[in-house]
């Protein structure tokens, strides 16, 4: 495969952050834990690439106070007044006027692409607030900081930090599925992915067609190169959702990569005609040169 082409592609789906960079050799050591009947692995990591250290307290997380303050010297003059009045009022604000102006900090960090920022404020409202909505919120908040960080040491943390607010979460409900199908992936770059998918897996016995649990999957059997049973995942996708451009994309590069050129053209070709992305469309254009 080309993986190069792949990682694009993933990256912008914000779902597998630092996915392809694992070797091969060790998801296929990893997969021979796996059980017979779901035999093929879906995910793994060098082992001992990653330190984790359990999860640390909210003072400590990669978005402190003076982290943040450093993120948003690349915000425009405008903006950097607006967050420090929004600040301001968080911090002089209580109960319903903090929680409040917090969510407008959340709303203003996402819409200027500070993930990291954003699941601070999260993370200090459910901590103040430990309730379903707010926990569940900070979860999600932290996942898509994780989904887009770089720095492996940030990484790291923020997958820490991802997991704690969705436990919490998950301890008041345990039918948060998206929640738990997030929190599996925050295991591929730790030293028990297999957790990851033990989560996954629970996920499919509470709701066999969950979609999130089944893309996951898909996208972990690609990265161990067993493209037949990521065939067989996304294709489960799209006998619920067959409008899903996604599932379809990469049900094209996985039958591709499993030598079935001319269902992958067929596949590659529906999905050119209603996608809009240019990098999926670049993608589909280099396989389409390969496969022809």
């Amino acid at each position: 495969m080309n993986k190069s082409i792949l990682l694009v592609v993933v990256l912008a789906s914000a779902l597998t952050a630092g996915l392809y960079s694992l070797p091969k050799v060790v998801v296929r050591d990893e997969n021979k834990q796996l059980s017979a009947t779901e035999a093929g692995g879906h995910m793994s990591q060098t082992p001992g690439s990653r330190q984790t250290d359990g999860a640390k307290s909210q003072s400590t997380d990669a978005a402190t106070p003076n982290s943040t303050m450093n993120h948003e010297q690349s915000l425009s003059p405008e903006q950097q007044k607006q967050v420090a009045g929004l600040r301001a009022r968080f911090q002089a604000s209580e109960a319903a006027a903090k929680q409040a102006a917090g969510e407008q900090l959340i709303t203003f960090f996402r819409e200027a692409s500070r993930f990291d920022s954003a699941a601070y404020y999260a993370g200090l409202l459910a901590s103040a607030q430990p309730d379903e909505r707010n926990l569940l919120r900070a979860g999600d908040q932290y996942f898509e900081a994780y989904t887009y960080a770089v720095d492996e040491a940030k990484t790291v943390r923020l997958g820490e930090k991802t997991r704690e607010f969705y436990q919490k979460a998950l301890e008041k409900n345990s039918n948060l599925l998206a929640a738990k199908a997030n929190m599996a992936m925050t295991y591929v770059n730790t030293q028990t992915p297999m957790q990851g998918i033990m989560l996954l897996r629970e996920v499919l016995q509470q709701d066999p067609t969950n979609e999130l649990a089944l893309f996951n999957l898909g996208l972990l059997s690609m990265r161990s190169g067993q493209y037949q049973k990521a065939i067989e995942r996304f294709r489960q996708i799209l006998v619920v959702n067959p409008s899903s451009r996604k599932a379809q994309f990469y049900l094209g590069v996985s039958l591709a990569e499993a030598g079935q050129k001319v269902e992958a053209l067929r596949v590659l070709g529906q999905v050119k005609e209603q996608e809009k992305d240019p990098q999926i469309l670049a993608a589909i254009r280099e396989y389409e040169e390969r496969l022809q």
